[in-house]
């Protein structure tokens, strides 16, 4: 596979490329919305929740911030990977491309999104005088850890939705819940003991505490929240490329 990826990384280029522009066609502003959504969301939703329904929690525009940048990035992974075989069936057909090629180029060209987003980080970083240490350099593992997750997940997805097409619809309202199983507006100390298992058995939320300690706490994360990270995302990719690999050559058949 890793043969492949170099054999057709210049298709890779080409397919990350594609949806870019395909995201921002006639877009006045273009790949700068990347940078400028973020920030709207965060100060729509830190107005609502700084207000009407007050948490004690400092920083609350960066704390909020760190939480949308990683669950739009899975949103986006996932449901962008979903849907890769089924909108490049023509060309499946067509010719001989490896077909995880798809998904692939579709969590990455979320990341590169996400790259973008990184600035709207900074200037908040900024304009609130968070202390910024020599550890915010560490950031990029969890999110490359989190990436892996998502190729995982995002190749099970594309599986599940060539033979199922309701995945679409079910995985926008497990999204939805997924949003509000995450402490990504409240501290998790809010939610009462009897559902905390909710949150323990949240994988995004090990990615999210390891990328929130870095950014917003300026401290290093445990070993147990690396070792967890870790342990989930070879899972996810595992386990996705088990079941890619296993039913893709039935891909045509249904696309």
């Amino acid at each position: 596979m890793i043969k492949d990826i170099f054999l057709y990384h210049n298709l890779i280029n080409e397919l990350i490329k594609r949806d870019i522009k395909k995201k921002y066609r006639r877009s006045i502003l273009g790949i700068i919305w990347s940078m400028l959504n973020p920030l709207f969301m965060m100060i729509i939703t830190a107005m609502v929740f700084s207000h009407l329904f007050r948490f004690d929690i400092k920083n609350f525009a960066l704390y909020l911030l760190t939480g949308q940048l990683i669950f739009t990035f899975y949103a986006e992974a996932t449901n962008f990977a979903m849907s890769s075989i089924l909108e490049n069936g023509s060309l499946i057909k067509k010719v001989y491309i490896p077909k995880y090629l798809f998904p692939l180029s579709r969590v990455l060209s979320s990341g590169v999104n996400l790259c973008f987003t990184i600035p709207a980080l900074f200037l908040i970083m900024l304009y609130t005088n968070q202390e910024i240490h020599f550890t915010i350099f560490l950031s990029i593992i969890p999110l490359i850890l989190l990436l892996i997750f998502c190729l995982g997940i995002g190749l099970i997805l594309a599986t599940i939705a060539v033979y199922f097409r309701d995945v679409f619809h079910l995985y926008g309202v497990f999204l939805s819940a997924l949003n509000y199983a995450t402490p990504i507006f409240y501290p998790k100390e809010i939610v009462p003991a009897s559902y905390q298992f909710i949150i323990k058995y949240n994988p995004l939320y090990y990615y999210l505490e390891a990328f929130r300690n870095i950014v917003y706490s300026n401290s290093i994360p445990s070993a147990d929240i690396w070792i967890i990270c870790i342990g989930l995302s070879i899972t996810s990719l595992g386990l996705g490329l088990y079941v890619f690999l296993k039913k893709q050559n039935n891909f045509v058949l249904y696309i």
